[in-house]
């Protein structure tokens, strides 16, 4: 290229084709068109160049697919310098798609994925999980293996109180496991708002385990009595959101949030599962007394039935508990209300199957509250409270239907699963 002083800008490209552009301004696209018959002026791919800044530059990808060579690229893209800001090369903007459809591809089975099976049996309240197969994992050894195993948590909830854990199979990228983990005491509210997560995890025995991938399915989409298979592909957990990584309006809600998120764990921390049976006896007949020989019970009152717990928080260091069942009917001014089973040793699913009655009427009992704490027995020092729930008429939930069913039926047998909590009973502290 060169400038001759004085005179209009001269443009000569003799290296590739020897065409002479004539003094003068830059021709427009429509009379430029003419020395290259192949480029059409009204070509999807625009060409707007500057010719008050710089001279023309060709693009070189749209140049290549109108001449069907690279022979046409432009000397100063050849050499390595820009077009100036007048020039326009379309090759940006298609490299930049190409980059973000790669860097979004689907890269779903990267960490591999997980078949298994839900059903819900409704009149067991049991959530049967079978965990089958899972294929492709990512290797997570030396040895380009891994030792999976899978586990199992309901959220929300304590992790430690309702995880549940398959068999470990060693040096496999293709585990096969077909075992079934039961979960009891799930109730319809749970299969409502609670999510179960999968976690395949790597086993090392001198380290600290290592999660592979995890799959969470809400429980909302497993109907009652009915086997639900799904094949998912591991996904990274999902991350919490940086504060930094946001603008500066949105930090302070970001902050907020995570509080409440953490308040909203604390106070709804589950630690296990209660099976309660109550049933509210009515006086006994003359007849029924002479039929029992004399010895019956002659007036009413309420049968608390401690039937079992499930998935209890672990409180001793060797990851089990020595749980025992307390109950109260309260008010207790006279303090006798006060009844507890027996301490099953290194458990978190114990069963009791114990029975307590308190002579009272229907009307008294109206205006009671049944309270019901579990509690790990520790020798020498003070019992760890593991959780407790409350049954009223102020009740919520499954605690105000169980205990209003009792009042209802009388004479039959009610039985219901109960949601421990970390809180401990407002009345407890009258003891």
């Amino acid at each position: 290229m060169t400038v001759r002083r004085g005179k209009k800008l001269s443009i000569s490209i003799q290296e590739h084709m020897a065409i002479d552009v004539c003094p003068g301004p830059i021709r427009p696209i429509r009379q430029i068109s003419a020395y290259f018959p192949r480029l059409s002026p009204t070509s999807p791919t625009p060409i707007s160049p500057n010719p008050a800044t710089s001279p023309l530059v060709l693009s070189p990808g749209s140049v290549a697919s109108g001449m069907g060579g690279s022979h046409l690229l432009s000397p100063l893209l050849a050499h390595g310098r820009s077009g100036g800001g007048g020039s326009l090369s379309l090759t940006s903007s298609v490299d930049t798609s190409v980059e973000i459809n790669s860097s979004d591809s689907d890269d779903c089975t990267a960490l591999g994925t997980l078949e298994f099976e839900l059903r819900y049996e409704q009149s067991t309240s049991e959530l049967h999980c079978t965990v089958l197969r899972a294929k492709g994992l990512k290797p997570m050894d030396f040895n380009g293996l891994a030792d999976p195993y899978v586990k199992l948590h309901l959220l929300p909830g304590a992790c430690k109180a309702n995880k549940l854990k398959t068999k470990t199979i060693r040096n496999s990228l293709n585990p096969v496991w077909n075992e079934t983990l039961t979960y009891v005491g799930i109730t319809e509210e749970d299969m409502h708002r609670k999510t179960l997560r999968l976690s395949v995890c790597d086993e090392d025995k001198l380290t600290h385990n290592e999660l592979i991938g995890e799959s969470r399915v809400p429980l909302k989409r497993v109907k009652p009595d009915q086997t639900k298979h799904f094949h998912t592909c591991l996904e990274h957990p999902p991350p919490l959101p940086s504060p930094t990584a946001m603008g500066e309006a949105l930090r302070g809600i970001s902050c907020y949030l995570r509080e409440w998120e953490n308040e909203q764990l604390h106070s709804l921390e589950e630690r296990g599962r209660l099976l309660l049976s109550l049933q509210f006896l009515p006086p006994a007949s003359l007849e029924e007394r002479y039929t029992e020989g004399g010895e019956g019970r002659r007036s009413g009152g309420l049968c608390v039935g401690v039937k079992r717990c499930a998935h209890l928080a672990a409180m001793d260091v060797n990851g089990f508990s020595d749980p025992y069942v307390k109950i109260y009917l309260k008010p207790d001014i006279q303090k006798k209300s006060k009844h507890k089973t027996s301490v099953m040793k290194k458990t978190l699913n114990p069963e009791f199957n114990e029975e307590f009655f308190y002579e009272i009427s229907l009307s008294e009992l109206a205006n009671k509250t049944l309270e019901v704490t579990v509690w790990d027995y520790d020798l020498g020092r003070s019992n760890d409270f593991i959780g407790g729930v409350c049954l009223s008429c102020h009740s919520q939930g499954d605690a105000l239907r169980h205990w209003m069913d009792c009042l209802k039926n009388k004479g039959q047998r009610v039985e219901r699963w109960h949601i421990l909590t970390n809180e401990l009973p407002r009345t407890l502290s009258h003891d």
